[in-house]
């Protein structure tokens, strides 16, 4: 990540931890409620946040987005911004609540309607943490977002959730958790980065603030459309217990994913920003990026897969088990999830933030028919068309990326082998773990024999053969974990490490 500099490592060393912190904390928060509650109860509550999402989508429109991409912020940008946001959210909030009957109806689930009611007010408090929490990002920082994300998370979810569940409250324990997840983050973001909050209806560079919100807004709605037809589908066409199921495995295979791009990417958009007038150096962090996900990251999805079932045993126990297969799909296609995700940065930082929308237009058709046609066979099926689509996703979008920073494709494609070979390595030990622990019909016996097994046969290879992790990804390692310098050239004196400005793309 030589291409960002230092203010950009540290700010996403700062994500990282957080990120590591919020995992924990969510992790353990999930296997709590998905086993007081049970994928029935998930389910209802999963309908209420696919319409909130979309709901949320509309109300934020962009407005702070605009704060993060300018160049230069005076105050006048920052009144505008929060006005628009709460007008919208406000907006969006009366809508939702009144349409939550019908929405209730199409979902043929009474039972969503209150809880979609009770969601609305996330669209206000939402739409008003959204300034505070964009200037810290273009600040870089993220050791303060961070801390936000982690206190809220458990003020919501440990603190008031999972009593609440225990309790017998139901949907309800999930909805206060999000609500006050909402409100906390709200007042700390507010706290740590006050900000102008008289009303400010137009000014002179409002046009351009509108164009960036117009072009995040319909980014947006094709984002939410692509990642929540499966859902809107499941819940229509089979029941609510199909769609708990199918939720909670999305929501674990992406919770790695989702923490991951939640400490790369704010910090890759942010300081990508201060590097749009160069090109070269966007592009070797980016190039860089990818390299090491597909070094680093396949091997990791690619053993998750594999003991899916012994985790869906462990966490959630026998009541989740038609989710095991769903996860082991989902994490196969979660490094697709993540290129995608590093790849949007690179279009709003190059002067293409519409190409994000424009080139997913023909995935949302795809995409229907496809969920259309399999959704009602089962969350097998419906998991594999989605699948699919995020690798479709990485694809279209990973290769305007690579046009925009006039990079060549055909140069992962050395980073790609290497990850299969690891991921051969993670295969043979998860599936020798589960063969030696066959007969005992514990799953943390099984986790724990593959596990070890995977990374003795991982980290010997790399001790032996330092090269297979390629220059990209072991530079990548060496700039966080600066005490493996010894231990990496000690193993191969030869191989050189360099950064991406150090070669000829």
């Amino acid at each position: 990540m030589g291409g960002l500099g230092r203010p950009g490592v540290t700010a996403v060393k700062w994500s990282a931890v957080s990120t590591a912190a919020r995992f924990v904390l969510q992790l353990l928060a999930q296997v709590v409620l998905a086993r007081t509650l049970g994928p029935e109860i998930f389910g209802v509550f999963a309908i209420g946040m696919v319409v909130l999402t979309f709901a949320t989508f509309v109300s934020g429109f962009g407005f702070s987005w605009s704060l993060l991409q300018r160049t230069t912020l005076r105050d006048q940008d920052i009144r505008f911004a929060w006005t628009w946001q709460l007008l919208v959210g406000a907006i969006t909030m009366l809508a939702l609540y009144l349409l939550a009957p019908l929405l209730a109806q199409y979902f043929r689930e009474p039972r969503a309607e209150s809880v979609i009611e009770w969601l609305s007010l996330a669209c206000l408090l939402t739409a008003a943490a959204a300034p505070a929490t964009y200037l810290l990002q273009r600040d870089l920082n993220f050791r303060a977002v961070g801390l936000v994300q982690v206190g809220s998370y458990a003020a919501g979810y440990v603190a008031v959730g999972m009593p609440m569940a225990l309790l017998g409250w139901g949907t309800g324990a999930l909805v206060a958790a999000w609500l006050v997840q909402a409100a906390v983050q709200l007042v700390a973001s507010y706290a740590l980065k006050p900000h102008a909050v008289r009303p400010l209806f137009w000014y002179p560079d409002a046009a351009s603030a509108v164009g960036t919100g117009r072009t995040v807004f319909f980014t947006n709605i094709i984002n939410w459309v692509l990642n929540n037809m499966d859902r809107v589908l499941i819940g229509r066409l089979l029941n609510a217990q199909a769609l708990g199921l199918y939720n909670v495995a999305y929501n674990l295979a992406t919770m790695p994913n989702t923490l991951l791009l939640g400490a790369l990417q704010p910090a890759f958009l942010a300081a990508g920003a201060r590097l749009q007038n160069e090109q070269q150096r966007l592009g070797q962090a980016y190039f860089q990026m990818l390299a090491t996900i597909l070094v680093l990251a396949v091997p990791a999805f690619v053993f998750l897969a594999v003991i899916s079932a012994d985790l869906v045993r462990l966490l959630y126990g026998p009541q989740w088990s038609g989710a095991a297969w769903v996860l082991a799909i989902l994490f196969l296609s979660m490094p697709a999830y993540v290129i995608w995700g590093l790849s949007t940065p690179v279009l709003w930082n190059t002067g293409r933030k519409h190409y994000e929308f424009v080139l997913q237009l023909p995935l949302v058709a795809a995409g229907a028919l496809g969920f259309y046609f399999f959704a009602g066979q089962g969350i097998l099926s419906a998991a594999s068309v989605a699948a699919l689509l995020l690798v479709l996703r990485a694809g279209v979008v990973g290769a305007a990326a690579f046009r925009a920073v006039q990079l060549n494709w055909t140069g992962l494609l050395p980073h790609l082998a290497r990850g299969l070979l690891l991921s051969t390595l993670a295969v043979a030990g998860a599936l020798a773990g589960q063969e030696l622990a066959g007969r005992s019909g514990q799953p943390l016996l099984s986790l724990m024999a593959s596990t070890f097994i995977a990374l003795v046969l991982l980290a010997s290879v790399v001790a032996l053969r330092p090269q297979v992790l390629g220059e990209q990804a072991a530079a990548m390692v060496l700039r966080f974990v600066p005490r493996l310098t010894h231990f990496l050239r000690r193993a191969s004196p030869p191989m050189p490490v360099k950064t991406m400005g150090e070669q000829q793309l």
